[in-house]
């Protein structure tokens, strides 16, 4: 009979605690998020971003935009998403000045935003935009990790590519949404 009650207790213990593998319901792909654009001189580009400013004292401080892109509507679920040059995932990417990155539910309107590239501090209104990475022209593939950034729910990204001193241009630019070993991607305590 002991014999019985420790092997049901040890059931109970061992079945009791299952160990919880979240799997992702969002699959893995690669989308443009914005097409390469040759090199222009800033004062040749007509568009500007009136809302977004600039710290500086040296230069412009109301951008001109370059070229402008959007993804699909997105689910990034559970998954990494990283910026490449490539579809393949194997290049780096290039932009002069940054790209301003706006993360758009799929009601419209705007949770979040980002800059990435070479720029002083950027600010719409009040608020003061993150920068993501170093301030750079080129990065490696993979080295902008955005996953902090993005929603639980469906949403897409659209990128401005701005410049407000000397040229401007940007290269092709990917988002990568996939699995990868080991990144803590959100909370995994999220729904227990």
């Amino acid at each position: 009979m002991r014999r019985i009650a420790l092997l049901v207790a040890l059931e109970i213990v061992v079945s009791g605690c299952p160990k919880r593998v979240d799997e992702s319901k969002a699959r893995p792909q690669v989308v443009k998020l914005i097409s390469d654009t040759p090199e222009s001189e800033t004062t040749t580009l007509g568009q500007v971003r009136s809302d977004v400013e600039i710290d500086t004292r040296d230069h412009d401080r109301t951008p001109h935009v370059v070229a402008t892109g959007e993804t699909p509507l997105l689910t990034a679920d559970g998954l990494v998403a990283r910026l490449f040059g490539d579809e393949a995932c194997t290049q780096g990417f290039s932009v002069d000045n940054f790209l301003l990155i706006e993360v758009v539910a799929d009601n419209g309107q705007i949770s979040d935003r980002m800059s990435v590239g070479f720029t002083d501090t950027v600010s719409i209104g009040s608020e003061t935009i993150d920068n993501l990475g170093r301030r750079a022209f080129n990065f490696e593939p993979g080295e902008i990790n955005l996953t902090s950034k993005l929603p639980d729910r469906p949403f897409k990204l659209r990128a401005t590519a701005l410049d407000y001193f000397g040229v401007g241009r940007v290269s092709d630019v990917y988002v990568a949404l996939r699995p990868e070993p080991g990144e803590r991607s959100g909370d995994e305590l999220k729904g227990q």
